[in-house]
């Protein structure tokens, strides 16, 4: 269908829109809507008791929309003329008509050309800390989002305004004067927008490119919430520099296991913004390490969210690796990338439940361990997203880390430095409980999750038997050492072969001192006889195994531990 260009004015680049809204070949999914929840102010003042709460309930969805109570509108500074007006931030073309019928990059189409991607560059990965960086011949073979314009918020607004309104004007038809055409205003609802986008994704006819300001990091642009200044005053903005549901602070809220990790890392503890226009899109992914996030908008149009709950995981991943062949086969890795959406509709048929979310300005939206979500804006929005780790997600970070050695995929924290962080701080806790009597919101927190039966004796629990097993699998007369307390004090290690994190224990050889693999990996090390090997443990079987008991409450036990870690690791 041809259509016609129109020129758009608002944008540092001149671009014209050749595509227009087409009503009568709507693909709007017929999908369930996510749970919605309605703290009170008293239930919204500790956030992960909160997040606790509602767990049970919304964990089965992979999403929920939180909102907050009504008096709880926290200012935001990114309105503020300066950063409105002045600051610039970077965006990426998106090519919606492309995210899910393309074709393979050694395959793709001379016709379908276009100027911009000839020089495209892969700019939707999500970056973290110790990453790959991969090198230009490579990038060029994969699909990916090339750099688009710099933008002021103020211009990004005006652009994303002018988009939206000619992308959806309508035709008058008979009013109209003979041989002109002429267009009515028209404010298409967010379903109507719905139906489109996934027109445009399923169905292309026409070529479709928006921008995105994605992945913009905070401690450079500057965060949509108030920072806690150095000095409270006691004012109502102190409340919202200091609350939990601020994305500066959750992520090291007590509780959080992040709190444990001495790093920012961008994107993970440190929230990354948002700048959104109608299609733009976040693609098909799960998050690092299988974490949960916390989206908040702080402004603008409705942000539509998809969501699979954690045990469809992989039916998604199958799902798409069976509709989309050839790209997987090309890149093996493709959902690590988030460019790359499929259907709900499809998805639905496969017989995986998807459900729906719609985010408005002053929202929040929580997505659970390993729960896939995608999804797109309908308008100009801004939001901020950032991840945590409270004490129920340590079972599914044990195996993310499993899952990402599988697939030789570096990992971007330790996994067993949050475990044995939080050991440590749950026994004090239970020191102080034993040997005080004085009981704390923080160390009742501690011990709710400890005994027996508790989350983090049984995440240490795991732990320990795998390591006592990955242990007793080990060579015979290999040496024993103890891990030296700067070992990975400065950076994380990791095996060689998989690039398993370190903390806890590491393999090495006199032929190559400074390089190190994990203990499933010692064989694949180097040719060198099995004497010249060395195992490097951060704890013996033992101490380990009595870090276990401390957890099950033992008085015993908590004390024994703590004078014996206190002498293992003073300095830590």
């Amino acid at each position: 269908m041809k259509r016609d260009n129109i020129e758009l004015s608002g944008s540092p680049r001149s671009r014209k829109v050749s595509a227009r809204w087409d009503p009568d070949e709507a693909c709007r999914p017929s999908i369930d809507d996510a749970p919605v929840f309605y703290p009170t102010v008293e239930e919204f003042e500790d956030t992960l008791a909160y997040i606790e709460k509602i767990r049970e309930e919304a964990e089965s969805f992979g999403i929920c929309r939180i909102v907050p109570p009504p008096s709880w509108t926290p200012p935001c500074p990114l309105k503020e003329k300066d950063i409105w007006e002045h600051a610039k931030f970077s965006t990426r073309i998106q090519l919606v008509d492309l995210l899910q019928n393309r074709e393979p990059m050694r395959k793709k189409r001379k016709s379908r050309k276009r100027r911009r991607r000839r020089h495209s560059r892969i700019g939707a990965t999500r970056r973290r800390a110790n990453s790959s960086v991969e090198s230009t011949s490579e990038s060029n073979e994969k699909f990916g989002f090339s750099s688009g314009p710099d933008f002021t918020l103020e211009e990004f607004q005006r652009y994303a305004n002018e988009f939206k309104e000619t992308y959806f004007k309508r035709d008058c038809g008979e009013d109209s004067k003979p041989g002109v055409v002429e267009y009515s205003k028209w404010k298409p609802s967010w379903e109507d927008i719905e139906g489109e986008y996934w027109r445009i994704v399923e169905q292309p006819t026409d070529e479709v490119e928006v921008y995105y300001g994605a992945d913009l990091e905070t401690g450079t642009f500057g965060s949509g919430f108030p920072k806690a200044p150095s000095t409270l005053t006691g004012n109502d903005a102190d409340k919202y520099a200091t609350s939990g549901w601020n994305l500066n602070n959750f992520p090291r809220l007590q509780g959080s296991v992040l709190s444990f990790e001495g790093c920012d890392i961008s994107g993970v503890l440190v929230p990354w913004l948002y700048v959104g226009m109608c299609f733009s899109s976040f693609c098909w992914h799960v998050e690092d390490h299988h974490l949960y996030s916390l989206n908040y908008m702080h402004w603008g149009e409705p942000k539509i969210w998809y969501g699979v709950p954690q045990n469809h995981a992989s039916a998604l991943e199958a799902a798409m690796r069976k509709h989309l062949p050839d790209l997987f086969e090309e890149q093996p890795d493709l959902l690590h990338e988030l460019v790359t959406q499929l259907s709900p509709s499809v998805l639905k048929v496969e017989g995986i439940p998807i459900y729906r979310a719609v985010q408005c300005s002053g929202e929040f939206v929580l997505t659970f361990p390993r729960a896939y979500h995608s999804g797109f804006n309908i308008g100009f929005n801004c939001a901020e997203a950032v991840n945590v780790a409270p004490v129920d997600w340590l079972e599914h970070g044990q195996h993310a880390v499993e899952l990402y050695s599988d697939q030789h995929r570096r990992t971007s924290l330790s996994h067993d430095k949050l475990l044995l962080g939080a050991a440590r701080q749950a026994i004090q806790a239970l020191r102080e409980l034993f040997f005080t009597g004085r009981e704390t919101p923080g160390n009742l927190r501690w011990k709710h999750v400890c005994g027996k039966d508790g989350m983090l004796t049984k995440a240490v629990r795991a732990r320990v038997q795998m390591e006592k097993e990955r242990v007793n699998c080990l060579p015979p007369h290999v040496p024993l050492r103890k891990i030296e307390k700067d070992f990975d004090l400065e950076s994380e290690r990791e095996c060689s072969y998989c690039f398993y994190d370190l903390h806890l224990s590491a393999c090495s050889c006199n032929c190559s001192p400074e390089r190190f693999t994990c203990l499933k990996h010692v064989k694949n090390f180097c040719s060198c006889q099995t004497e010249e090997r060395f195992v490097l443990l951060r704890y013996t079987i033992d101490e380990l195994q009595m870090l276990v008991k401390a957890l099950e409450g033992g008085v015993d036990a908590v004390n024994e531990w703590a004078c014996t870690d206190i002498e293992l690791l003073s300095g830590y």
